[in-house]
């Protein structure tokens, strides 16, 4: 898979972002009272998903300031991110820094530059699928959050042959770390994928595994895998002939 995950949130946005207007509410604030809120995407992609949350801290807080850390090691995706910052209004409160990096080479620059900053608010948003190893990365970025910070993870919720919100949930009762559990429910018919040659299967499968032209580019064993993998029981249940994919993702807020 390549990066650009946050399409696969586009029909579920409005559910992310109620619960994050849950989590900067009275009970659950953010920021201390503190003037300026520090806040870090970890594989933010284009965009989308940050400026709306940030429009709504905003609304929340209207009088602070935010210094808002960007790491996405995709060229394409951090020039569509400053695309939209610049025609986007009314940003001036917030300071945007670009990390062209991945998270492991974010974690040694940030040790390097900034040990002792702390930030109020991450979210790895179907990031964690791209690391070597999900825990050690849940730990690194959790040791940046200030007392009464919050990190937000966005992950599938079920399938097993990647890391699931289910893994990360197993990893924190471990280690007896606190955290709040959400599920955002989706379903999708992908009946077209299994049909050699047709159009919307196609684009499907580009959405699904977020690659362009998969189906006329990938080696036939690997399209095959995915497939199989896209049919299997754990991801997949037939109704009425169609193939329903289970695309629910699971959401956690993990406390410092």
């Amino acid at each position: 898979m390549m990066g650009g995950a946050y399409h696969c949130l586009d029909v579920r946005r409005p559910s992310v972002l109620l619960l994050w207007q849950s989590e900067i509410g009275e009970k659950r604030s953010i920021g201390g009272g503190r003037s300026v809120f520090n806040v870090m995407g970890v594989g933010s992609g284009g965009g989308e998903i940050d400026l709306e949350m940030l429009a709504q801290l905003r609304l929340k807080h209207p009088h602070v300031k935010v210094d808002n850390e960007v790491v996405e090691p995709s060229v394409d995706m951090l020039h569509k991110y400053k695309v939209r910052v610049s025609t986007t209004p009314d940003l001036d409160h917030i300071n945007f820094k670009w990390n062209k990096m991945t998270a492991s080479e974010f974690e040694k620059h940030w040790q390097e530059k900034n040990p002792g900053k702390k930030m109020d608010f991450i979210h790895m948003i179907q990031m964690l699928y791209y690391v070597k190893d999900p825990e050690a990365t849940v730990t690194f970025f959790r040791s940046l959050l200030h007392k009464d910070g919050k990190l937000l993870i966005i992950l599938v919720s079920e399938i097993s042959q990647c890391v699931t919100t289910g893994d990360i949930k197993t990893f924190l009762d471990t280690e007896g770390i606190p955290y709040r559990n959400y599920e955002l429910l989706s379903q999708m018919d992908i009946t077209e994928c299994f049909t050699e040659g047709d159009q919307v299967g196609e684009l499907l499968l580009d959405f699904l595994t977020e690659v362009m032209e998969f189906s006329k580019n990938a080696p036939e064993d690997l399209k095959k895998g995915v497939l199989d993998i896209l049919r299997h029981p754990e991801c997949s249940k037939e109704v009425d002939g169609r193939i329903i994919f289970n695309n629910n993702l699971g959401v956690l807020v993990v406390e410092p």
